[in-house]
């Protein structure tokens, strides 16, 4: 017999953590309230079949919960809760749903961190700094076609694009001007056993490491000019706020 509450609950988000370890063991990774795998296929037909497989493991939950990006070499398979920009119980049973399907074909996610894959999965956002968020959130969200992110009601929420291709935009409060600080920067948030590589490498390749006092959550980058990035990872965030 159908439990109802048993149903509801699986549509309540998840901590970053329970989302986290939920999918780790089958190759699935956290990232920004998603969850993410990267499929290696042969040809573009090739990943017509896989997406094809996705969607019909996910059955009627599809449309509201899976996104594929097909390549020629490979899918990129996320799962969220659209309607509530989160990661919920749903969508981890979805993704071990999707992974048996990949595995009759005889397929799995690669790997999650660059020593095993030229391109783990990964997602992008831009923060911008700012005095006042609610005179240009307005500018950023129609110069961009943006809209607000789902569930969202509150002026720092992100902007995101319709379409799930391009990187949200998100507003980082400032209390005073820092006109001798880049004003835009970039949050690359990566698994979180890929984000330390990341960043020695990024370091060797004639970076500097600004900050680590909130590792693992990000590590604050620049470059020889001074521009800033983020190394970002799901690790340490429950319970706190940056």
């Amino acid at each position: 017999m159908p439990n109802p509450t048993a149903d509801a609950a699986m549509d309540i988000p998840l901590s970053r953590t329970a989302a986290s370890a939920a999918v780790q063991d089958i190759g699935w990774r956290y990232l920004l309230g998603t969850l993410c795998a990267s499929v290696p296929v042969r040809s573009l037909t090739h990943a017509g079949e896989v997406a094809a497989a996705a969607v019909a493991a996910a059955g009627p939950g599809a449309d509201g919960h899976l996104r594929a990006d097909l390549r020629p070499d490979r899918v990129e398979l996320s799962l969220q809760t659209r309607a509530a920009a989160a990661v919920t119980g749903r969508d981890t049973q979805l993704a071990h749903r999707i992974t048996v399907a990949l595995a009759e074909l005889g397929l799995r996610p690669a790997g999650a961190t660059t020593a095993e894959t030229a391109r783990p999965v990964q997602m992008l956002e831009i923060a911008i700094d700012a005095l006042d968020i609610t005179a240009i959130r307005p500018f950023w969200k129609a110069v961009l076609g943006y809209a607000d992110e789902p569930g969202s009601d509150d002026p720092g929420d992100p902007l995101v694009d319709a379409a799930g291709q391009l990187p949200a935009i998100w507003f980082q409060q400032m209390d005073a001007p820092r006109p001798q600080r880049n004003r835009i920067h970039l949050d690359i948030t990566v698994a979180h056993d890929e984000a330390e590589a990341r960043v020695r490498a990024a370091v060797a390749a004639g970076g500097r490491l600004v900050d680590d006092s909130f590792a693992r959550a990000f590590w604050v980058l620049a470059d020889a000019e001074g521009n800033e990035v983020c190394v970002c990872t799901w690790t340490d965030r429950d319970g706190r706020t940056f």
